[in-house]
């Protein structure tokens, strides 16, 4: 007859572990000897290997009770029932792993693959990394929302990056992020209503919005904007005296009178 600390030897287990195994009820208590001590046989012995053996495969203790008790067929399709689990288990953590992964990407957290790309591009252009995370912000949310537009928007934005106006447009904001004062936006103002004005002409008013972003979600995205590039809500302000308004959602406005 073996002791406690013999049985937990021999199973390769702790004497906290057998008694941890005794109030969960999968493992009998034996009856005390005449000097007070629990006394096991070799059979004890077996069954606490078993259930480590269950529990270090990751099967809930729940469960060792049930497998214990089971014939040879329900254990074999207790297992398979387990293992699918535990397979399903690491399929969950390695998509959590691949999430991390992205997170550690930076930009690549929550945006697809293209708009991660439309961003380095922006930064090989040397736009300002400000303008550059107003514009990650934008994406985020816009991109959770209708996934399915995110190419149509993507193309539409190569096509504008083309065209060194806009480049130059982005470039000059770039220069006045840390400007308060209205003679420098005044002038930024200007030079992005021309190019506006010239787009409307070139191509129709139609191209210069043409997103159909709802007017809730582009408000959101201006918020962000504002909260990122502050001198942009100002620089809407006066865009409006020049007969537009909007930041992610561009409409023509009758201009507001202009005081020198």
């Amino acid at each position: 007859m073996l002791t406690i600390g013999e049985l937990a030897s021999y199973a390769g287990v702790t004497v906290r572990a057998v008694r941890h195994y005794h109030a969960k009820g999968l493992l009998p208590e034996p009856a005390r000897d005449h000097s007070g001590y629990r006394r096991y046989d070799a059979a004890a012995v077996v069954e606490l290997i078993r259930i480590r053996t269950l529990a270090e495969a990751g099967v809930p203790l729940a469960r060792v009770r049930e497998l214990l008790r089971a014939d040879e067929k329900e254990f074999a399709a207790a297992i398979a029932d387990i293992d699918r689990r535990l397979r399903a288990e690491i399929r969950r953590r390695q998509r959590h792993r691949e999430r991390i992964a992205r997170l550690a990407a930076g930009d690549g957290l929550a945006l697809p693959a293209e708009v991660v790309d439309y961003l380095d591009r922006l930064r090989a252009l040397g736009i300002d990394e400000r303008i550059v995370r107003a514009e990650r912000d934008g994406w985020i949310p816009l991109a959770a929302h209708s996934p399915e537009r995110v190419p149509e928007w993507m193309a539409r934005k190569r096509e504008q990056l083309a065209d060194p106006r806009l480049v130059g447009f982005y470039r000059t904001l770039g220069r006045a992020l840390d400007r308060t004062d209205d003679p420098g936006l005044e002038g930024l103002a200007d030079e992005l209503a021309a190019y506006i004005s010239g787009l409307a002409e070139e191509r129709g008013e139609d191209y210069v919005d043409d997103t159909d972003i709802e007017p809730a979600l582009a408000e959101l995205m201006d918020r962000l904007a504002f909260g990122t590039v502050p001198a942009a809500r100002r620089l809407i302000e006066l865009l409006e005296r020049r007969g537009w308004t909007g930041w992610t959602k561009l409409e023509r406005v009758e201009p507001a009178p202009r005081y020198e």
